[in-house]
């Protein structure tokens, strides 16, 4: 599929550069879109979440009160589960919660977040273009320009690049990635995707 590209100042330049049918305009697969997120969002856990179970509280073992009679729950010593300051039963304890997917299923993801972007006519190409220092206002009149500065926006870039890296910086709703780093949540957590003319080429061998 071909779409128009664009200049910073929001003209189309006439040009015109492909988005490969493979990776652009595929049926979505939204169960490996999910596997992908989740693997994602799991892998950025600590996981150090930790509670004292009983044997790990200090404290004596004397028991409080007799075992009947006494109108309330039994109860052993002050390290009971069922007093204040108590030892927890099945606590949280540290674990590893990253499991693996197969780098076929990740890249079917990428390319299906893409598709629907697509669909939604959520991407723009824009011609290659830097900063000779960071501007923040710069880039906020391309955005303007370009008719999506009310939007959460990603910049996909070939490449490092600090001067745009550093000029999207403070925005909020503006993220900064390079084609190698790119993922199925950026995609989808951004509703508008700017792509550099020269990023196509390398989003279309995904």
């Amino acid at each position: 599929m071909e779409i128009s590209v664009y200049n910073i100042k929001g003209e189309d330049t006439g040009k015109k550069v492909t988005l490969e049918d493979g990776v652009f305009c595929i049926e979505p697969n939204d169960h490996i879109i999910y596997l992908d997120v989740k693997q994602y969002m799991a892998n950025k856990r600590q996981g150090t979440a930790k509670a004292k179970e009983r044997n790990e509280i200090s404290g004596s073992t004397r028991k409080l009160g007799r075992q009947k009679g006494g109108g309330g729950a039994r109860r052993g010593d002050v390290k009971s589960p069922v007093l204040v300051g108590g030892g927890r039963i099945f606590g949280p304890k540290p674990r590893d919660y990253s499991f693996k997917l197969n780098k076929k299923e990740k890249a079917l993801a990428r390319r299906s977040a893409l598709s629907y972007k697509l669909q939604d006519e959520a991407i723009t190409v824009v011609e290659d273009f830097t900063f000779e220092t960071p501007k923040t206002k710069e880039f906020l009149a391309i955005a303007k320009n370009l008719n999506i500065d009310s939007k959460k926006l990603l910049v996909v870039l070939p490449e490092n690049n600090d001067m745009i890296y550093l000029s999207a910086r403070n925005l909020q709703r503006t993220k900064v990635t390079t084609v190698s780093e790119l993922n199925t949540y950026k995609v989808l957590d951004a509703n508008h995707l700017i792509l550099l003319e020269s990023s196509v080429n390398a989003l279309n061998n995904f």
